[in-house]
């Protein structure tokens, strides 16, 4: 019998194979890319329609898609969802934005639209403040409800002032009173105005300091304005920074005697 012999491959054949074969699978893999690529181009992929969901009062497909798809840059593979989070948030109602691709060609967003809780800052201006506190700019005739509070104060402290008005306006609903305007000014100091005109003067300090002279004086206001057969709905200003009462002016009542006023 014969003994087979066994061919031996030189190493530089087999390093050359190798190769070989290595290149022949990179030059698939870069043509399946570029394959890859141009398809994700084609005008086929191009994103063509919004599926909305969450929060759509001011907001619906037909005016996401006038409004944010010509701002979109790529196609259904290319697209950037990031940015496309940041093009539905610039509007002006959006507070959050929820992307992701729906396909051949399409977007599906959730928004989260602001809810505006009063304005914020002057009168004519086009800044709310939504119920997390925080400021955002839009056309205040589209608000579902005209009749909310105004609340002014330096930049970036909009929540605090949000939470003093949430714990002041209920304190003055046993007196059918509310809260039309309250404002913080850049020194601390705070003053308000009830939807009966009355201006008040609440002072600075801590929060739970001004509830206290809120409530000192909400304990006794009806009975002071009923001396002079008025209603507290009859006050013109109120003044809260003194340390042990406080200071009222009522419509159509002086402080000065008669003896003095004749002097005059």
């Amino acid at each position: 019998m014969k003994k087979s012999r066994l061919t031996v491959v030189p190493f530089d054949v087999r390093l050359m194979n190798t190769l070989a074969t290595g290149l022949l699978a990179l030059s698939l893999l870069m043509l399946l890319g570029y394959a890859a690529a141009w398809l994700a181009r084609l005008p086929l992929f191009g994103i063509r329609g919004v599926v909305v969901s969450g929060d759509v009062s001011h907001y619906n497909a037909i005016t996401l898609r006038a409004n944010v798809i010509p701002r979109l840059e790529g196609t259904f593979f290319t697209v950037d969802l990031d940015r496309s989070r940041s093009v539905f948030e610039s509007m002006p109602w959006v507070r959050r934005a929820t992307v992701s691709r729906d396909f051949p060609n399409r977007l599906r967003v959730r928004l989260q639209e602001h809810q505006a809780v009063a304005y914020w800052g002057d009168e004519g201006d086009a800044y709310m403040v939504n119920s997390y506190g925080e400021v955002f700019e839009a056309n205040p005739g589209e608000l579902e409800r005209e009749s909310l509070p105004r609340l002014q104060g330096p930049r970036g402290r909009s929540a605090e002032v949000l939470r003093m008005f949430a714990a002041l306006n209920p304190r003055f609903e046993p007196l059918d009173l509310s809260i039309d305007e309250l404002r913080l000014s850049a020194r601390g100091g705070w003053t308000a105005q009830l939807d009966s005109g009355t201006d008040l003067e609440l002072g600075s300090g801590a929060a739970d300091e001004l509830l206290a002279r809120v409530d000192r004086f909400l304990s006794t206001v009806t009975q002071v304005t009923q001396r002079y057969q008025r209603t507290p709905e009859q006050l013109a200003s109120v003044d809260l920074r003194h340390l042990d009462g406080y200071a009222i002016r009522m419509e159509g009542v002086g402080t000065m005697r008669p003896d003095e006023m004749k002097k005059r």
